[in-house]
């Protein structure tokens, strides 16, 4: 099965509980009801379509879900997808972001200044210049990228790419996409 036909499954809201209810552990129609919150009516019904599909294995009441279905279906998508884009038009930077950016996140914070300003150079183009932000709101921009919001900040600030004034953060750095 493929990865499009298992996103095709999973579009409609009552199977993707089915499916969760089924991937926590739930083993019955009466349990993934309960667990999902659907009438057993719903359940039964999707239990039905991703049997069907070969997703589910349904012997009377018991249900179990071929989990590694779906593991087989997201190996096909990664293997089909295109080469990610690059980060950076400078192949240097480029390098620099790939070892440190995985899926849109910070894996680490760089020890090394050079690196690490290629990385915050990136990083404070969320930041909308001419726009003031409250910490909290700097915290949840940072938290998207990494956990360590008080580092990031902090290297932000000593950078003079943000500056700091009462709990207020502005952007005052860095290169800006006109």
């Amino acid at each position: 099965m493929d990865a499009a036909t298992i996103v095709g499954l999973l579009a409609d809201p009552a199977r993707l509980k089915v499916v969760a209810a089924l991937a926590l552990g739930a083993g019955t129609i009466e349990d993934v009801a309960q667990a999902s919150g659907l009438p057993l009516k719903d359940v039964a019904l999707a239990a039905r379509r991703l049997g069907r599909a070969g997703l589910v294995h349904r012997d009377g009441h018991a249900l179990a879900l071929h989990a590694e279905l779906f593991g087989v279906a997201a190996r096909a998508a990664a293997a089909a997808a295109p080469p990610p884009e690059p980060l950076s038009d400078d192949p240097a930077e480029d390098a620099v972001l790939s070892a440190f950016v995985r899926n849109g996140r910070l894996t680490s914070i760089p020890a090394q200044r050079s690196k690490r300003l290629v990385v915050l150079d990136h990083l404070v183009r969320v930041f909308e210049a001419g726009i003031r932000y409250p910490e909290r709101e700097v915290n949840a921009l940072l938290a998207v990228w990494h956990p360590d919001v008080a580092a990031l900040r902090r290297y932000l600030v000593d950078e003079g790419l943000l500056t700091r004034e009462a709990g207020v953060y502005w952007r005052t750095g860095g290169w800006v996409d006109v």
